[in-house]
């Protein structure tokens, strides 16, 4: 598990707007060109102004790695990317996580004891092999299994292209950890349920079906898109007549089969940017990146599938304080929560994302 974030001195709690815009600006202008800052469309607002770059985790991480000026690298989202993220930079640069409590539920739905007794037992049962495939949104160690057993990763964006790839090979697909955007990518291929099993994470000694599944979910889900429901969708539709609903690819299948369209969170942006003035969007992602939409695009009405704190309470954890602590502590010449990934599953976990990258 993580290293736990100390407390804060209350120094750093009480500033003023200005104060902290006023301290964080000459840090930033103080380390220079050496300092990139990052910032997941998740994260609020308040953060998001200090970044140099702004977007979904796989592609921070790449643009960190192109940046060879900037020797440290503040990741504003959370751990499994400022893993990801040290993956891919050089030895030379630091990645660092404000909070070292911003972990993600959904990645640590999936831990390593788990899923090795999970390819244990589906080994056992079918004497076949197994393609395992990770949604990047997991540990490094999970991406290393991956890795290091033949298979690779993927994201919302390309899940599609991955297991079209992953369904011509003769073996069992495992795929981790979420089971929605699992279920979904199957569902664009025709695989009928009863060549899906889910894996219980709480319950490893579960029976497996007689018939060899074609495809295994593990059982984890996002907690911010587990509360955009089917009713949910009928509901907004009720107070917006002719509305388009658009949800990422990590809610349930009935939900995206209810909406009007599904894709990644860069997909959902392209989508809205690009749709007509005056055009209505219910938007079923979190919430601080439907409300940044909609001020950005005054135009259009943009509200959110449901607006009852669909927050990632994780990505929340980074704030000004934690920003402006950091920033501190390497003016000082501290490097405070840096993240490193072990070189032995640094090396796994690149096999598992370069073998998405080439089918691109």
């Amino acid at each position: 598990m993580y290293a736990h974030q100390e407390p804060l001195a209350s120094d750093y709690l009480d500033l003023s707007d200005a104060e902290f815009d006023r301290r964080i600006q000459a840090r930033r202008q103080e380390l220079g060109a050496k300092l990139v800052i990052l910032g997941h469309h998740y994260q609020r607002d308040e953060v998001i102004q200090y970044t140099d770059f702004r977007g979904d985790s796989l592609q921070l991480s790449q643009l960190a790695a192109k940046e060879r000026e900037a020797a440290i690298i503040i990741f504003c989202g959370v751990h499994f990317m400022a893993e990801t993220a040290d993956i891919l930079t050089s030895e030379r640069q630091k990645v660092i996580l404000p909070d070292l409590n911003a972990g993600c539920a959904m990645a640590d739905m999936a831990e390593l004891d788990q899923v090795e007794e999970c390819w244990s037992r589906l080994k056992a049962a079918y004497g076949k092999e197994i393609l395992p495939i990770t949604y990047v949104n997991s540990s490094a160690e999970i991406k290393a299994f991956c890795g290091r057993n033949g298979g690779l990763t993927c994201t919302s964006s390309n899940a599609e292209k991955v297991m079209r790839r992953a369904l011509l090979e003769d073996r069992i697909i495992l795929f981790l950890p979420d089971e929605h955007l699992g279920r979904n990518t199957a569902a664009k291929f025709g695989i009928p349920s009863d060549e899906i099993f889910v894996w219980l994470r709480e319950n490893p000694d579960l029976e497996l079906p007689a018939r060899v599944p074609r495809l295994v979910l593990w059982n984890g889900f996002c907690t911010v898109h587990q509360r955009f429901t089917p009713a949910k969708v009928d509901l907004v539709r009720k107070h917006y007549p002719g509305i388009k609903v658009i949800v990422h690819p990590e809610c349930e299948q009935a939900v995206v089969e209810k909406s009007d369209l599904c894709g990644s969170t860069e997909y959902i942006i392209r989508t809205i940017e690009q749709a007509p003035a005056g055009s209505e969007w219910a938007v079923g992602t979190e919430i601080n990146l439907v409300h940044r939409l909609a001020s950005e695009h005054p135009e259009k009405r943009i509200v959110c599938l449901n607006e009852t704190v669909c927050l990632c309470a994780s990505m929340y954890r980074i704030d000004r304080p934690h920003l402006l602590w950091t920033l501190d502590n390497l003016a000082q010449g501290k490097t405070v929560n840096r993240i490193v990934v072990p070189q032995a599953v640094k090396t796994d976990a690149l096999q598992a994302l370069n073998r998405m990258l080439k089918l691109a």
